[in-house]
């Protein structure tokens, strides 16, 4: 048996249009559609990026515990699980954030692995003069507080009149711009030519997992000109296809050229995917491989007035993913699947179909009986970042749960990994450590417990206006995507009933259920 993940980032499940949507074609996502099951009540579990990589590995939210981090020494890593159990995992991606600080110990877990360098702000090519700028950006320049991404064209300057620097990351992508003009030089090809000569050489052997993942389509929107030429608009302003998380005060011109480069990013995907399903038939794979095709999260493209997905509230366009699975033994195609469904569940599947035993404390289900048969798999579910909303949906409805204590206190790190998305924690961070008692999933390990001084993006407490975030319900039974917000007493505390429930099953620390202001006895 063999097992290959397709894993997309910030793949927006309402463009596909096997999901209803219509702004892309998208003729090899529906051919996967028609190969697949397709869910259509998949979601995020923990945001964003390497949150939701833990779970991927774990089976198990990590959300109510700690922010973006590493793998813990105490975690249960499903490409680890393989390994032991005689099956080689292998990792080809793009996704810089594996290599950073705080991502560091996920792809050691692999077998094997390889790194495409280039994407966002990768720091791979040095530089020591600024890289040649077309003569006018719309780009992300200044982080202006943590609800807020301050928009400023590369003529723009500083109250002293000298020139604005651009912030580090967008410094460095002109600069891997330039190593990157011709198609088969950009990360996300190198990506699936790697994958794809893993296949290639492998196809024959057995016993094997195969990671495919690309950091596409997420921001920058930078692709070939084949790719925009499916997308013609009118357009004749500045260079702009890294659009700045937060509200707009562009031109409707801009947002929608922006949107359309997000679109010719899709239409590449789409085109890397079809040379994944080529290769499955030229050799056959059907028959004993199976095939899933992910994401972590959306990603808001001007819905809601907004543009970005780490500030919440967390819509359906960021936490309701597209998810396809293809399962040889089951052999059911071209049908939807109503089971609710996340992130949590993919490695539990995965192990389930290697016939590795599941850990005891990861708490995905494996999919093989809702890939059979639709069987149910979740009641409710939970999603969210640290320190925010506890999010929780039914497949129905969906309750955003606020922080009622006052400054989103206590909130406590849990962890043994103390480092943030590119640094460690600071010393000033570290001065306030007590020895936690251990959780039940750590295996006796005690932990250390720290004030939460910073979560992602610093005040996720907040909404996109700076605003405190408030209790919201909604409706989002629509197959059209839509969510409709509703005040129903009854709904409401059934789905905090079962954020309580699911919280104690996770052993979310006790402050956790006073921030929220949750009575668990």
């Amino acid at each position: 048996m063999k097992a290959i993940m397709l894993m997309f980032d910030s793949l927006n499940r309402h463009m596909l249009t096997s999901y209803g949507g219509s702004e892309v074609d998208t003729p090899n996502f529906d051919r996967l559609a028609a190969h697949t099951v397709q869910f259509d009540n998949s979601y995020a579990g923990s945001l964003p990026c390497m949150p939701a990589r833990r779970e991927l590995h774990t089976g198990r939210y990590n959300f109510l515990h700690r922010s973006w981090g590493p793998l813990e020494p105490f975690d249960d890593s499903m490409p680890l699980l393989l390994k032991q159990n005689g099956i080689y995992a292998h990792l080809s991606t793009d996704h810089p954030h594996y290599f950073e600080e705080g991502g560091a110990t996920f792809h050691t877990k692999y077998s094997s692995w390889q790194f495409s360098r280039g994407q966002e702000g990768d720091p791979w090519i040095g530089q020591v003069r600024d890289p040649e700028i077309p003569e006018e950006v719309l780009g992300v320049k200044y982080r202006a507080g943590a609800a807020q991404v301050k928009q400023q064209s590369s003529l723009d300057k500083r109250e002293d009149g000298k020139p604005l620097q651009p912030a580090p990351l967008w410094r460095q992508d002109w600069v891997n711009r330039r190593f990157m003009q011709q198609e088969e030089q950009q990360p996300q090809p190198k990506t699936f030519a790697k994958g794809l000569d893993f296949i290639q050489r492998n196809a024959k052997d057995d016993q094997w997992f195969l990671q495919i993942e690309t950091f596409d389509p997420h921001e920058p929107f930078f692709t070939q000109q084949k790719y925009k030429d499916l997308h013609p608009h009118d357009y004749d302003g500045p260079h702009f296809d890294w659009p700045p998380y937060g509200l707009s005060d562009r031109t409707p011109e801009q947002d929608a050229h922006v949107r359309y480069e997000y679109a010719a990013l899709i239409s590449m995907c789409d085109h890397y995917l079809g040379m994944v399903l080529d290769t499955m038939d030229s050799l056959d794979l059907w028959k004993d491989t199976m095939l899933i095709v992910n994401t972590d999260h959306g990603f808001l493209l001007g819905e809601h007035n907004w543009w970005g997905k780490v500030v919440q509230p967390f819509y359906q366009e960021i936490v309701h993913t597209p998810l396809f699975i293809w399962d040889p033994r089951s052999q059911r195609q071209g049908v939807r699947c109503e089971s609710l469904v996340q992130t949590i569940d993919l490695p539990a599947t995965i192990l389930d179909f290697f016939n590795v035993d599941l850990p005891a404390n990861m708490q995905g289900v494996p999919l093989k009986n809702a890939l059979a048969n639709d069987a149910p798999v979740h009641e409710a579910i939970l999603f969210g970042v640290f320190g925010g909303h506890v999010n929780c949906t039914d497949g129905q409805h969906v309750l955003m749960l606020a922080p009622e204590s006052v400054n989103n206190e206590p909130l406590n790190h849990y962890t043994l990994m103390p480092s943030h998305m590119w640094e460690s924690f600071t010393p000033e961070e570290l001065t306030e450590i007590e020895v936690s008692d251990p959780l039940s999933f750590t295996k006796g390990a005690k932990l250390m417990k720290m004030p939460a001084k910073r979560t992602l993006f610093d005040a996720p407490q907040y909404d996109y206006f700076g605003q405190p975030l408030t209790t919201m319900l909604f409706d989002v039974s629509s197959e059209s995507n839509k969510q409709l917000q509703i005040n129903n007493t009854d709904i409401q505390n059934h789905l905090t009933s079962e954020i309580k429930r699911l919280m104690v099953e996770n052993d979310a620390p006790t402050e956790q259920f006073e921030r929220m202001g949750l009575n668990i006895n």
